[in-house]
């Protein structure tokens, strides 16, 4: 039988995750785990959206500033720290908060990874040669020709990620049915909070103009001064992408502006796409609550002591 619980705030980028996480902790001892894929990242702040200096200092965050934007950090990673995390947090008598939108890390953690496709150099081979020869845009038009699900999920350029996915499908690998049916060794309360598209559009469009504003070129070229540039796979991330072409004389500010708006509510229709197909995921809809964290905060805790996790 499960018995440790364990809380999972997920859903869009913006929609109020990690506030609705720090108003919790007002109410019960728990401690947060970031299951974002860009703010483990040191250096990368400001179009990462990491917790604020206060939130963090309010309540314990792990696994943000854990490596740098030149090392690799992925699902399996982040699920071996997330669960030796996850222990110590118990340990102390606290629960512990998986909270992020990378609904990949999240997955892995609650029901595992499958299995990679067998290695084939010689299609890696061709891949790159693809790519090298006709633009790493036919690597992702050829995904999107067998997989247009996974090439909607990701960027043109990600060319490490479409080779990846090209090789999985070319690879038959194991059904995603068993993500839908595995257990997780946890005692899980699954919130997802959304809220109306129209209404986080507006909102990402609004905070992605405070993220320009807060400084976040300077921020790219200080990561570029030490060497994190458009080579570096963390770098290739919203926000970032668009500032370095600005740094590189590619793109005038405002454009940057526009296109970091207009992926970023992309991402977030990915992510509630993402979301929706998760199994045992309840939502709710922050516009119910006006928006308020501690409101939120407080139906997160009537439905962990609902569901017997909390006293």
């Amino acid at each position: 039988m499960r018995t440790n619980p364990l809380l999972v705030i997920a859903g869009p980028t913006g929609v109020g995750k990690t506030a609705a996480a720090v108003a919790l902790a007002a109410r019960i001892p728990l401690e947060v785990i970031s299951a974002d894929s860009r703010q483990v990242y040191r250096g990368m702040d400001i179009a990462t959206g990491k917790p604020t200096a206060a939130e963090r200092a309010a309540v314990p965050h792990h696994l943000i500033d854990v490596v740098d934007p030149d090392e690799t950090f992925d699902a399996a990673r982040f699920v071996a720290s997330a669960r030796t995390l996850i222990a110590d947090v118990h340990a102390r008598g606290r629960l512990p908060a998986v909270v992020g939108g990378t609904g990949l890390y999240i997955r892995a953690l609650l029901r595992g990874l499958d299995p990679a496709a067998p290695a084939d150099p010689a299609y890696r081979a061709e891949l790159t040669a693809l790519a090298a020869g006709e633009g790493r845009g036919a690597l992702h038009a050829r995904l999107a020709k067998v997989a247009p699900a996974l090439a909607r999920g990701l960027h043109p350029h990600d060319h490490v990620r479409i080779i990846r996915a090209l090789e999985r499908v070319r690879g038959g690998a194991v059904a995603q049915t068993r993500w839908a049916t595995a257990e997780p060794e946890w005692a899980v309360v699954y919130v997802g909070l959304t809220m109306h598209r129209t209404a986080l559009a507006e909102r990402l469009r609004a905070r992605a103009a405070r993220m320009v504003a807060a400084g976040l070129e300077d921020e790219v070229r200080a990561l570029m001064a030490r060497g994190h540039g458009r080579g570096r796979r963390a770098l290739s991330s919203i926000g970032y992408r668009e500032f370095i072409a600005v740094a590189e004389g590619e793109l005038a500010r405002a454009e940057a502006l526009r296109l970091m708006q207009r992926d970023t509510v992309r991402y977030a229709r990915r992510q509630l796409t993402w979301f929706a197909r998760e199994p045992a995921l309840t939502w709710l809809d922050v516009e119910a609550f006006d928006g308020d964290p501690a409101a939120v905060a407080a139906a997160i805790e009537a439905r962990l002591k609902q569901e017997g996790r909390i006293e």
